[in-house]
């Protein structure tokens, strides 16, 4: 049998994609909702849009993510889709990689989508799911690439952040951490990119010269990404604290405040307008006042947030429950079983819900007002 390479699917798609809608479509109105209309009464939730992905017998859906006005879905054999957010409309599907291939994840800028696939600088047009360009790399990526109007942004296995022209991938000049760790996660604007560290440093250099602007050091490694919010930015570290770091106008670079957890942590904090939620290892999550620093809530067996709404937050739990908690009292206020899900995006833009099955059902839910 013929192999189907990752671009020659995305040229059939063009072919069958009508196809792909009108099933999704029909399978959305004729198969029965993933939750019930007595789960979703009892959490004071109200149904939005049901999508019926095509997912094969041997496949699941691996992973939800929002960008912008899309929700990413991706299956374990790196097949993804482009959800439409607030009706649940397939925008595009493709194969983004062969079966099997790690991914490094995806960064947006205007109309692309970006990533790394087998080493490879691959960009996506977001709307149509077609790749607009590959390029070959002479150094290995390590962390998902970034870029703003001028510049990529490529954190490479030799510990150094290289800066290419986005025209055409020209070399301009690279930089490091004094530290020499390796640089775990960027984010970059048209003025300032700020890279973390394997070792806990959080630096930012000017965007279009390696110089220096500030820099702040924590004890141990960066556990993810670091989460930009205005002029603050936070993190989680493995030396068990959370932090919030702030900057002035002038590059005045102050700890905000830090949070121990007593557990390992092993992902990043979710950042909403008026709280930071972190889930720490063999703990549970916790909400974290975002400008006291102090606790909110602690719950046991809450794993990770998926949406905000008001002073309510809707919690996943490790007994696939729906947990919600009042972040004015700190109270459980509903709990409902939520075993059919077994896949969800975390929402903290907005108040939508986004769950998912192994069956290829993909959720929208919204709490009632």
């Amino acid at each position: 049998m013929r192999t189907v390479r990752p671009f020659q699917a995305a040229w059939l798609l063009g072919l069958c994609l009508p196809a792909i809608l009108s099933a999704g479509a029909w399978a959305a109105e004729n198969e029965p909702w993933l939750l019930s209309e007595e789960i979703l009464s009892h959490a004071r939730l109200t149904r939005v849009w049901q999508a019926t992905l095509p997912i094969r017998d041997d496949e699941r859906i691996e992973q939800l993510k929002l960008a912008e006005d899309h929700l990413h879905v991706r299956s374990s054999q790196n097949y993804g889709w482009a959800l439409g957010r607030t009706d649940g409309r397939v925008i595009c599907g493709l194969s983004i990689a062969s079966p099997g291939f790690p991914l490094l994840g995806w960064s947006l800028y205007e109309d692309r989508a970006i990533t790394v696939i087998d080493n490879q600088l691959v960009e996506f047009d977001k709307n149509t799911g077609q790749r607009q360009r590959v390029s070959e790399l002479e150094l290995t990526i390590v962390a998902p690439p970034v870029r703003n109007s001028r510049f990529f942004y490529l954190s490479g296995s030799d510990r150094r952040l290289h800066v290419m022209r986005a025209t055409d991938l020209v070399e301009l000049f690279e930089v490091s951490a004094r530290s020499k760790a390796q640089i775990t996660s960027v984010i970059a604007d048209e003025d300032m990119v700020v890279f973390g560290t394997d070792e806990g440093n959080l630096v930012a250099f000017m965007a279009d010269a390696p110089r220096k602007l500030w820099q702040f050091d924590a004890t141990a490694a960066m556990a993810g990404p670091v989460i930009q919010d205005g002029s603050s930015y936070y993190f989680a570290n493995k030396d068990t604290h959370v932090y919030r770091v702030d900057v002035t106008m002038g590059g005045e670079v102050t700890l905000g405040w830090k949070y121990q957890t007593e557990a390992i942590l092993d992902r990043p904090p979710h950042v909403t307008g008026s709280i930071v939620y972190q889930y720490a290892l063999g703990r549970g999550l916790t909400a974290i006042d975002k400008q006291t620093g102090k606790a909110r809530w602690f719950l046991p067996e809450g794993v990770d947030l998926l949406a905000e709404s008001r002073h309510r937050a809707y919690v996943i739990t490790k007994f696939k429950s729906l947990v919600v908690m009042d972040n004015r009292t700190g109270k459980r206020l509903k709990e409902v079983n939520f075993g059919a899900v077994t896949n969800y995006a975390a929402n903290t833009t907005d108040a939508m819900i986004y769950i998912a099955d192994d069956q290829g059902h993909v959720v929208c839910l919204r709490p009632a007002p």
